[in-house]
């Protein structure tokens, strides 16, 4: 990969004037977001709203953005708004700025500026503790782009130049696009109107330290709108912290000067302290002042206390008359609310306005009923945090802890649940057998969550159990496939039982019946190198065997589920594994991983990709088999992703 090209010696300062733009004051849009996860998908959503904006009214009036300059924008603004979020944590803003030259051949640019208020925080090849330093000076030596991550190789790609300036306090990385096949505007642009429609990210970035603020608004639409947006953002997070920073960025500056919130320890007693989650200020110089003051001792509301405002002293002194006020140190009103859901206290939210008596009625109400919501999504945070727990346990529980290896054959795993909170329905397994045979198992219980646990707790031990008695490959399926089905016969009686204490009428629990593709094999060292297998497919995805000129072949044949029908007698094909083959086994979360009406082994499309693995090891393999079925489809995949490849060594001398 080529190195990050430095920036260009004549540079264009952000902020400055640009000769020669026909048109008076550059177009241009901007917002503040704050430095959370959110804030880079709220900036990708900002630009695309700002470009379409743009081309709306006529800039250019001709030609309009191409589709490649639009990507190429919010792929730039998405790595250096994550830079900010993750190295300077800091509230971001984000300015897209349009610049155009006059002359013989016009000619224009995108400028993306990206601003945090942390300059002591390096970023990509910028050496820290250098804030004199401009864009023009180029750092003595750029490191390995391994050591600091790409996304500044990506945007020195894309742009056409870049830099960083510093000014006090701040730290601005800016990229220039420059706009292909320009026409330029017939007149100048209505900058008002560029204005309207940019709400992706208002939501997210308010204007900041806004002097003045409107109450009256929240008496008529403004309140129902606003609730509603902030149901949305709430509503779509599983993680309780990211609640509460989201629930500060709507409430300040909004309806507060200042807010803080507690979390209540779950499952604490009566003496549980409660953790200050989140402190925001609209100042954010009086952010860390504030939450010292308030780490003296927690807010407790007396037990009798329910959902309404309680008006409770500012948590710091009001300064003495000779003395001017410090950023959070000032004087006003404050009110705290209870957070409450199904009835459990969950925590307390203080909010404070600077410099007044009281907290107007209306704007009291709509907190409350703001804090309702919150209650409700710090409930749904914290019930899928304990799902997401059981899960992870559970599953843990019911796969390998590790896996056996196996003499002269390299292995490698790949296994990665759809959703993190519910188990996932793939298993894998290799263990020894007596006799000099290792066994392999990849199965695929249909469905998920509880229902395939069951299964999956099932199948694998007995699977052992049989592979350990002697029972040959077919008699393992035999006999795996009368226990799932006398297991759901008993079952079905049950079920049967429970209809007869009913009254005859029908329940319908939602029961699976318990259905099962298996692939199962065993693999035995051969004297003269390489290993002989022995597999079985029982509604599985067949496995490939791959040889070192790159030809594929099915290894095995296909044969009905397991669990379904009652007189089946499985088969199994033999067959060596030379120095240097392959075997690739695969569920279905491979197979039929979906591009719209397309699936990924449409037309041999795994086999296609295996073809290319000739002469790589295992987890290289592997590993490129992961990467193309993630690769096949923008969106991640929505079925258990699980896949294994034997790898035969060669001799070495």
């Amino acid at each position: 990969m080529a190195p990050i090209p430095l920036q260009r010696d004549t540079v264009q300062r952000p902020g400055t004037s640009r000769a020669g733009y026909a048109h008076g004051p550059r177009l241009a849009s901007r917002t503040s977001l704050p430095g959370i996860p959110l804030a880079p998908s709220a900036a990708r959503r900002f630009v695309r709203a700002a470009l379409a904006e743009w081309t709306g009214l006529g800039v250019p009036a001709a030609v309009g953005f191409s589709d490649r300059l639009a990507d190429d924008a919010v792929t730039v603004t998405n790595e250096l708004v994550t830079n900010a979020v993750v190295h300077a944590g800091t509230t971001v803003d984000l300015v897209l700025r349009l610049e155009e030259e006059g002359g013989d051949e016009p000619s224009a640019a995108l400028v993306l500026e990206v601003t945090d208020h942390h300059p002591a925080r390096p970023v990509g090849a910028d050496e820290p503790g250098d804030p004199g330093r401009t864009e023009t000076e180029a750092p003595a030596g750029l490191p390995d782009p391994a050591e600091y991550g790409r996304g500044l190789q990506l945007v020195a790609t894309l742009a056409e130049s870049w830099g960083i300036t510093y000014r006090t306090g701040l730290k601005t990385v800016w990229a220039r696009l420059p706009v292909d096949d320009w026409s330029g505007p017939p007149g100048p642009p209505d900058q008002d109107s560029l204005r309207r429609g940019l709400r992706a990210a208002e939501i997210l970035a308010p204007a900041a330290r806004r002097t003045e603020r409107d109450d009256a608004v929240w008496d008529s639409r403004g309140a129902p709108a606003f609730l509603a947006e902030a149901s949305d953002l709430l509503a779509g997070q599983l993680d309780e912290d990211l609640v509460a920073a989201i629930a500060g960025q709507l409430l300040v500056p909004r309806l507060a000067d200042w807010c803080a919130i507690w979390l209540e320890a779950e499952g604490g007693g009566p003496g549980a302290e409660p953790r200050l989650a989140r402190v925001w200020h609209s100042d954010e110089t009086g952010t860390e002042p504030l939450r010292t003051a308030l780490e003296r001792e927690p807010l407790r509301l007396p037990a009798g206390v329910g959902s309404g405002p309680v008006s409770v002293p500012v948590p710091w002194p009001a300064p003495p008359p000779d003395e001017a006020p410090q950023p959070g140190a000032r004087d006003g009103a404050a009110l705290a609310f209870r957070i409450t859901a199904a009835g459990r206290a969950l925590g307390t939210v203080l909010v404070g306005r600077e410099g007044v008596a009281q907290v107007p009625e209306a704007v009291a109400s709509l907190i409350e009923d703001f804090v309702r919501r919150l209650g409700l999504a710090v409930g749904a945070a914290r019930a899928y945090t304990r799902q997401a727990t059981i899960s992870r346990i559970l599953q843990r529980g019911l796969l390998p802890s590790k896996v056996a290896e196996i003499p002269g054959v390299t292995s490698a795993l790949v296994y990665e649940p759809s959703d993190d909170g519910v188990v996932g329905g793939d298993f894998y397994d290799i263990f020894p057998c007596p006799g000099d045979r290792w066994c392999f198992v990849l199965g695929d219980v249909q469905g998920s969550g509880p229902e395939a646990a069951v299964v999956t707790g099932l199948a694998r031990p007995w699977l052992r159990l049989l592979s350990r008695e002697g029972f040959g490959v077919g008699e393992v399926l035999d006999r795996l496939n009368r226990l799932l089905l006398d297991d759901a016969m008993e079952a079905a009686e049950a079920a049967a039982l429970m209809v007869a204490a009913a009254g005859g009428q029908q329940l319908h629990d939602g029961s699976q019946s318990r259905f099962l593709s298996l692939l199962y094999g065993e693999v035995v060292p051969l004297p003269g190198g390489g290993v002989r297998c022995t597999v079985a497919s029982a509604g599985h995805p067949l496995p490939l065997l791959l040889r070192p000129d790159g030809s594929v072949r099915p290894a095995a044949e296909p044969q009905v589920l397991l669990g379904v029908v009652e007189d089946v007698a499985y088969e199994s094909q033999v067959f060596d594994l030379a120095p240097g083959d392959t075997l690739l086994c695969v569920t279905d979360g491979v197979t039929e991983r979906r591009s719209g009406p397309l699936m990924f082994d449409d037309g041999d499309g795994l086999a296609r990709v295996l073809a290319g693995c000739a002469g790589l090891p295992a987890d290289a393999t592997a590993e490129r088999i992961r990467r193309a079925v993630h690769e096949f489809a923008e969106q991640p995949p929505d079925d258990d992703v699980a896949l294994l490849v034997l790898h035969a060594d060669r001799h070495t001398d």
